[in-house]
């Protein structure tokens, strides 16, 4: 049963009766492609539902359309075909305008030899067709999309323990693992986001997916009947009326001369979507990126002084990239020499120096993540990560 779905969404599900697994690769009576029994993934981030998915089972696989919401609305067809020892065989994907049904892109993915044959086929561009490396039992990998994931809980569960479950793109491999606990959950990991804790029922299956420990936060759903069609339709009016979800994280920069010091922060900036920010989204005391996905960059072409008294770091004009840990009273902003990585990607061996913040509330919530450079009195200024209804700020001087 899906929990805690918008009152818009819920309308465009009906009841049906549960699917039931399917393990072996061959049905009496059936052919390779009749859908077994479907079910359905709702995934929210926040308050925003971002894609609702119907898959089946066949006796050769899977086949799933979705309705995906970010950045703009598609429609999307999906037929897996894998052997009986779990090997790929052929893998399709149509995507689809849904108010017009035109059919914006055709991928087909193969195995050929140890490597797989990817042909992608947009309409208003040439069809390109490469190789990218192909592994054992591999799955696809589809961002935002769940589906997949029904066969790696199902392997995961049956394996009871770790698990190398590679998943392919059309551009290569992404090295997931799962792990099944004690308490019966499983913990699947992206190879740089995260952890997801996903919950099944009684038969193995995925009935809920947390993301919560990720860079996305995605909470995923399972349930039945849902309208794919008629909520991409829906979402792609909305698109045509400007009330598109957008991007998740787009990216912010804020320039600033302050006491003749041009100072430039380039940042990913996620929306708050309804969430509680700080303490939960954003945890107490854990290194964060500091918005979202590419490390936010600090360039400053001045000399300056962040902070003050014992703690104030000299920060010599240059390049630099920004994390930080959070705390209830401020945390600490970590400056550091390494530029051009993912927000992931942190070195501390590469910290120039850490300085302390303080925390404030703000007059009014903000929600999109910015961070802003403000000038003040005598030569200073402040450096402030604005979230929700609070600020995490650090006071710095140009030095002459």
């Amino acid at each position: 049963m899906l929990r805690l779905l918008p009152l818009a969404l819920a309308a465009l599900i009906v009841g049906c009766s549960s699917p039931s697994p399917v393990r072996s690769s061959g049905v009496a009576g059936t052919s390779a492609e009749t859908p077994l029994a479907d079910a359905a993934f709702v995934t929210r981030l926040g308050a925003d539902t971002l894609a609702v998915e119907r898959f089946a089972r066949t006796a050769s696989g899977m086949t799933a359309t979705v309705a995906l919401r970010a950045p703009r609305t598609t429609l999307t067809s999906y037929s897996l075909q894998i052997g009986p020892d779990g090997q790929l065989i052929r893998y399709e994907v149509v995507t689809r305008q849904p108010l017009t049904d035109e059919v914006l892109r055709r991928e087909t993915a193969v195995p050929a030899g140890d490597s797989l044959r990817v042909t992608v086929a947009p309409t208003d561009e040439p069809e390109t067709i490469r190789t990218v490396a192909l592994t054992d039992r591999a799955l696809p990998f589809i961002d935002m999309v769940h589906w997949p994931f029904e066969i790696m809980v199902e392997r995961a569960v049956e394996a009871g323990g770790p698990l190398d479950q590679p998943l392919f793109t059309t551009r290569g491999l992404v090295a997931f693992t799962s792990d099944t606990q004690e308490d019966g959950t499983v913990t699947v990991r992206h190879p740089f986001r995260g952890p997801m804790t996903v919950e099944t029922d009684g038969e193995g299956r995925l009935a809920m997916l947390d993301a919560g420990q990720t860079t996305r936060a995605l909470i995923v759903e399972r349930g039945s009947g849902v309208d794919v069609e008629a909520a991409a339709r829906r979402w792609a009016e909305m698109d045509a009326a400007g009330q598109s979800v957008g991007a998740l994280s787009g990216r912010g920069e804020t320039v600033a001369t302050v006491a003749g010091a041009t100072i430039t922060v380039d940042f990913g900036q996620p929306y708050r979507r309804e969430r509680e920010i700080w303490g939960a989204l954003v945890p107490w005391g854990e290194l964060w990126r500091t918005g979202a996905n590419r490390a936010t960059h600090f360039m400053t072409d001045r000399d300056l002084v962040l902070g003050d008294g014992p703690d104030a770091l000299a920060v010599p004009a240059g390049t630099y990239t920004l994390f930080s840990i959070p705390e209830p009273d401020g945390g600490v902003l970590i400056v550091n020499r390494q530029t051009g990585q993912n927000g992931n990607r942190y070195d501390p061996a590469q910290d120039l120096g850490r300085v302390p913040m303080r925390r404030e509330s703000l007059g009014a919530s903000v929600e999109a993540f910015t961070i802003a450079v403000e000038p003040a009195a005598g030569g200073a200024g402040t450096l402030s990560l604005r979230w929700a209804t609070d600020a995490l700020v650090v006071p710095f001087t140009v030095s002459e």
